[in-house]
């Protein structure tokens, strides 16, 4: 049965694979004639292999049973990955639930992350009940919570600092009863953007809530404490501790802390968004966390001093060398010590691969075994695939498997077995070569320095096609980088930051070390080609890059592994597609509560509106817009902001920071902070210009209008945009042709109001349009009957949140349109929206494109 392991591994993942893929949960009856056609397939896999021993390539019989033991192990996924989900899903949000007041009791499971506006922790429950009537509900039992303290938010726009009493309560494994209003998980999905309802699925969070804090809700209540989560309390200890010893420094001091929590206990979150920024810059933040190396090097350390002692022992008593030798005992204390060091971090996905690893290798060492390095790999992809499925779909999955895989494929001579993965030997080769150049005192260094950048080059070969597929970027820097990098954080600031949960003066001491490495990395991340930014090419290019970059890594002769260059060249060189001269490609994109609009001409690119501000250290151009236009390789050539409302220039600092060439226009005052970064120009109606045949038109407002000082609604940019059929206009003789000659058209309002559209009605400047961005979400002050009568519009398109707290857009507002016949698009269902002027009656939305089934319906 061994040897048909590598079949089964490669089965699973398929079969996960394609059960990730699917818009629905498969039905029981499905589940089960799966699962049994699995079982048939595995017995008939495993009696042919009891009749025909190894399996070879050599006749199609052995080829047949290939085949079978895959096809056994893919059913069984899809019937076992299926059957979760079918667990799962019965635990969510009953519809009529949310947004109802609720009173639940139960337990903070999760480490509390503290926001500049609030804490965010997840909670099991116990009891729930409703607060008008106290009748018992069920609710999910795993809930996602934020809790934003009114005192806080008035704290903060005062300046005072942000404390709160019953916070410091908070901690996990404490019972609690809270007044909670729930909602069902719901995310913005956008291309290549993150899918949180997908993360908040694979952590089996059932709805999302907020904490309510109102004169008429019941205060919060802690009612006991308990024991029930020791590993996260003790990693909100130690939080609380690098808190507490860095809390008189200043506000460098504060971001370094954030660094040295998340190098001590994998707490990405205390990181910040422009360290973030640094970091992905760089190429350099796989370090800047709990990694596989950091976990290989803590087993390494704990399996030197167990095995010290072990051997120490057999001088006072050799009951522990005779009952088992020092070395197995190192070995699985180092694994043991690993293990616990990874469930204190969080678990993440590196930690996972390597601990498997170390767990296969070191019981192979024992059973005085050794497999293939690629079996081994093998069991690390199968097991992590079991235990979550849906990490196949992370980023962080493929470049921990794919790193890890490369190196030990490109040094596979050098596996032999070792408890930690990890080569203490310098390469002989290279270390008799500097001998030989009467180098002797140094060869070793060089030896080692020399291997670093051949890893280190390995790594970032077969990374790149994967950092184009996720990011639309390639670090280039990232290579050196991480040989300043790696030494320097593994080596120095880990065991420092690790040991000041022993003694915390250590911990100033690690970040006192982190500061020349912050300033390098700094200083490198301002250079103009630190970062190339490429569209992302089909996932069949990337496959086939990869590949290409394998055949480079071959220790072949260079006439035969060159061979890996014209596989990889497709995927560097693919290009998006590009809209015909006069015509335009538009993606309104799902920012939630806001507003942003793509416009792509055949060489240009305009952005209307960045969308809103979601925190301190978050807004919808940092999360989806930069990485929207990243995606698709694009350079911004304008930027136009409506109005200074948060929910539409939120996002504008960011986009403007990573676009430095991107012309401003916009209704903001001269003293606004964006138009001072900028060199902006005011938008007034009669403003126009031309873009590879495709015209624009500013239609408000009116330069009089900033003279009476007007409301900032009032004074949203109105933009017009003709493909260019509308020179077909002059020849237009009826309703239907100059319908027609309309074609290819959008229009984006902003936040005007009624008066306004009277306004543009009475100066004859609105026309039939394909696409409108509805004027103010949808709201009720606005799209007024002749407006919408006059535009007509194929497409209304409703950028909104779900269940925003001002009820867009409003249902008398949709019956309007629906009266008129046309159809309204709200972003909450659809996602982004992709349309383009060439076939101006059809819509895709992102949810339908990319429907699965953990995404809300």
């Amino acid at each position: 049965m061994l040897q048909g392991a590598p079949w089964l591994v490669w089965g699973w993942l398929l079969g996960t694979g394609i059960q990730l893929q699917q818009s629905a949960i498969w039905p029981v009856q499905w589940v089960l004639g799966v699962g049994f056609l699995g079982t048939v397939l595995l017995v008939c896999g495993t009696q042919f292999l009891q009749l025909h021993g190894r399996l070879t390539w050599g006749n199609s019989s052995n080829v047949l049973a290939f085949f079978v033991l895959s096809m056994a192990s893919c059913s069984m996924a899809l019937a076992v990955v299926n059957a979760r989900c079918i667990i799962q899903a019965q635990d969510a949000l009953v519809p009529a639930l949310e947004g109802v007041d609720l009173s639940i009791k139960g337990m903070v499971s999760s480490l509390p992350q503290r926001g500049p506006l609030g804490i965010r922790f997840q909670f099991k429950v116990n009891a729930a009940n409703r607060t008008d009537n106290s009748a018992s509900v069920k609710v999910p039992a795993h809930l996602d919570l934020a809790w934003y303290d009114p005192d806080l938010r008035s704290s903060q726009s005062s300046g005072m600092a942000m404390e709160s009493q019953a916070w410091d309560l908070l901690e996990a494994g404490d019972q609690w009863q809270f007044n909670v209003r729930l909602k069902a998980p719901h995310g913005t999905l956008n291309p290549g953007g993150f899918d949180y309802e997908l993360w908040l699925w694979e952590q089996g969070l059932g709805a999302t809530g907020t904490v309510r804090t109102g004169k008429r809700d019941a205060v919060p209540q802690k009612l006991s404490a308990s024991w029930r989560y020791p590993v996260t309390q003790a990693r909100q200890r130690v939080r609380a501790q690098i808190d507490g010893a860095f809390a008189g420094g200043d506000s460098n001091q504060r971001r370094i802390s954030g660094i040295i929590a998340a190098l001590v206990m994998g707490d990405q979150a205390a990181l910040t968004k422009t360290d973030w920024d640094v970091f992905r810059a760089t190429g350099v933040a796989h370090l800047m966390s709990i990694s596989g190396l950091h976990i290989t090097l803590f087993a390494w350390v704990a399996s030197a001093l167990i095995g010290f002692v072990w051997r120490w022992s057999a001088g006072q008593t050799n009951w522990f060398c005779l009952r088992w030798p020092a070395p197995y005992a190192g070995a699985w204390g180092g694994v043991i010590c690993a293990t616990l060091y990874a469930l204190f971090s969080g678990w993440g996905l590196p930690a996972q691969r390597t601990v498997v690893m170390l767990i296969v290798v070191n019981f192979l060492r024992v059973k005085g075994g050794q497999w293939p390095w690629l079996w081994v790999w093998g069991a690390a992809l199968w097991w992590v695939a079991l235990w979550d499925p849906w990490a196949l779909l992370q980023a962080g999955f493929w470049l921990s498997f794919v790193a890890v895989g490369v190196l030990l494929a490109n040094d596979s001579r050098r596996f032999q077995g070792s408890a930690h993965l990890k080569d203490v030997d310098f390469e002989t080769g290279h270390q008799s070569f500097f001998e030989k150049l009467g180098l002797n005192r140094v060869a070793p260094v060089l030896a080692a320095i020399f291997r670093l950048l051949r890893e280190q080059w390995v790594v970032t070969l077969a990374l790149t096609p994967l950092s184009i597929f996720f990011f639309g970027q390639i670090s280039g820097v990232g290579l050196l980088a991480n040989l300043v990098a790696i030494p320097w954080v593994t080596w120095v600031v880990t065991p420092l930051a690790m040991a000041g949960v022993v003694w915390s003066p250590l911990w100033h001491i690690a970040a006192w070390a982190l500061q020349p490495l912050l300033s390098i990395l700094n200083f490198m991340a301002t250079w103009h080609w630190g970062i190339w930014s490429l569209p992302v090419p089909p996932l069949a290019l990337i496959v086939l890059s990869v590949l290409g970059g394998l055949l480079l890594l071959q220790k072949w002769p260079w006439t035969l592994s060159c061979w890996g260059l014209p596989f990889m060249f497709p995927a560097l060189i693919w290009q998006m597609h590009q809209p015909a001269w006069g015509q335009f490609d538009l993606w309104a994109a799902d920012v939630g509560q806001g507003s942003a609009v793509l416009l792509k001409t055949r060489h240009h690119t305009l952005l209307y509106d960045a969308g809103p501000q979601y925190s301190e250290e978050s807004d919808a151009g940092q999360r989806v817009l930069v990485p929207l236009m990243t995606r698709m390789g694009v350079h911004l050539d304008k930027l136009i902001l409506s109005h200074r409302d948060l929910d539409h220039t939120g996002g504008a600092a960011s986009v403007l920071s990573s676009q430095k060439s991107a012309e401003l226009l916009t209704s903001l005052e001269a003293d606004h902070f964006l138009t001072q970064s900028r060199n902006a120009q005011r938008c007034e109606a009669g403003q126009k210009w031309e873009w590879d045949g495709v015209r624009f038109e500013i239609l408000h407002p009116q330069p009089s209008d900033y003279e009476r000082m007007a409301s900032t609604n009032s004074l949203s940019c109105v933009l017009r945009v003709d493909a260019k059929q509308v020179a077909l206009l002059d020849s237009a003789h009826d309703a239907n042709d100059a319908h027609d000659a309309h074609e290819g058209s959008a229009l984006l309002t902003g936040d005007i109001e009624a008066s306004q559209e009277f306004a543009l009605l009475q100066a004859n400047a609105l026309q039939q349009v394909d696409f409108l961005l509805v004027p103010h979400h949808g709201s009720q002050t606005s799209s007024t009957v002749i407006f919408v009568q006059t535009l007509k519009p194929r497409w209304a398109m409703v950028q909104s949140g779900y269940r925003n707290r001002y009820g867009h857009p409003a249902p008398h507002v949709v019956a309007r349109y629906a009266a008129q016949g046309v159809p309204v698009i709200q972003s909450a269902a659809c996602g982004a929206a992709y349309w383009k002027s060439t076939a101006p009656k059809e819509l895709t939305c992102e949810r339908e494109l990319r429907r699965r089934y953990w995404h809300h319906k």
